[in-house]
């Protein structure tokens, strides 16, 4: 019996892809496909923020992270659809009508219920896309290892509902946040060990297990296993998303340290050699695009914040990437994101509020494949 069973009436055939590739591009034809979980390069119906507010870790800073949420807003709600989800929504709205222009406001909407946090990508479902449409994933979110209080943000996505187009699946019993893992819709997924295979997730699965259990769910079955690779200062146990990203045409963004004094060095060096020894399913190497690390940014206690610009996110038109006041190293850092996406346009938002609590801007949000949004914009 397999270990994590498809619902009654998963699809069986293959999906097709051609509703989610822009004008002019062609639908992979490498493999069939039963079920695929989208890249965030797939078309879009839109993203989800989950709004800062006074009963959050934020209490300290809410107007400076409020002002980069409104920025975030902005950006994303003149381009897509943007779902709002927040304990008072009316507040959040109020807001918005008065900060941004109506061709933002009008692609705007809201959800109000209570929330814990703000990190969109770990807690909200994950998509996949199957014959029948959307089914979106509601996996466990658990703080992290149970590191912060969760259980508020562990409900929300059952109150989205009346708001996501597509079926709801329960995985409630197996843990998984968005930004542990990366996928290309081909089949393809990078993860981290130190994540995944920490014990303060799912204790009671092993390796093999949790392969399994993706495979069924997700739609995967390449499996690129990180072993080496962290930030300071990151709560996640090395998710994914803030070291080395999936790009299309067999691509790795990844973050790369040049600096050997800095204490990041001989282990970003060790992934970037695994991410060279990685191959893609036909046997070939991936085409590797290094990221600077950023100068290195310290709490007021001291303590090394976890600023990366692997943490972009891919929409439609463009590429939203965090910086931090390093001109230099940004322009490097949208150099190189330019060149995994050169259909894109690169927006640079100042996310050093964002790395206070010890995330940044991919963190923050979460897209939707076509069809899962009313599309607005």
């Amino acid at each position: 019996m397999a270990l994590f069973s498809l619902p009654p009436g998963s699809p069986r055939c293959d999906i097709d892809l051609t509703m989610f590739l822009k004008p002019g591009e062609t639908a992979p034809t490498t493999k069939a496909l039963k079920r695929t979980m989208a890249p965030e390069w797939f078309m879009q119906s839109g993203v989800q923020l989950t709004w800062p507010h006074a009963g959050t870790d934020w209490a300290p800073m809410l107007d400076e992270v409020t002002d980069l949420y409104v920025r975030l807003a902005f950006e994303i709600a003149t381009r897509e659809t943007l779902l709002i989800v927040a304990p008072d929504t009316d507040s959040v709205k109020a807001l918005l009508e008065q900060r941004l222009p109506a061709r933002a406001t009008t692609n705007i909407l809201y959800k109000q219920c209570p929330t814990n946090d703000t990190w969109a990508r770990d807690h909200a479902p994950i998509t996949v896309m199957g014959q029948d449409g959307p089914e979106l994933l509601d996996f466990r979110f658990d703080g992290w290892g149970g590191k912060f209080p969760a259980d508020l943000d562990n409900a929300i996505n059952a109150s989205l509902d009346d708001t996501l187009k597509g079926r709801r699946i329960d995985c409630l019993d197996f843990t998984l946040e968005g930004g542990s893992i990366e996928t290309d819709g081909l089949g393809t997924l990078l993860t981290t060990a130190q994540c995944l295979l920490n014990p303060n997730r799912n204790p009671q699965l092993d390796q093999a297990h949790i392969e399994q259990l993706l495979s069924e769910r997700l739609g995967v079955s390449h499996f690129l296993w990180l072993t080496k690779g962290h930030l300071e200062g990151d709560d996640t146990d090395a998710h994914v998303d803030t070291l080395a990203r999936l790009c299309p045409g067999d691509a790795i963004a990844y973050v790369q340290c040049k600096d050997q004094a800095d204490s990041h060095y001989d282990d970003l060096r060790a992934m970037e050699n695994e991410l060279k020894a990685f191959r893609t399913p036909e046997g070939k190497p991936y085409k590797l695009i290094p990221l600077p690390l950023p100068e290195a940014i310290y709490d007021e206690d001291g303590a090394r914040l976890p600023a990366t610009y692997a943490n972009y996110l891919v929409m439609n038109t463009v590429v939203l990437m965090p910086t931090y006041a390093q001109p230099d190293l940004d322009d490097e850092a949208a150099a190189a994101i330019r060149r995994a996406y050169p259909d894109r346009d690169v927006v640079g938002i100042d996310c050093r509020p964002l790395i206070r609590q010890h995330g940044s801007l991919h963190c923050a949000t979460m897209q939707y494949p076509r069809g899962v949004l009313p599309t607005k914009a």
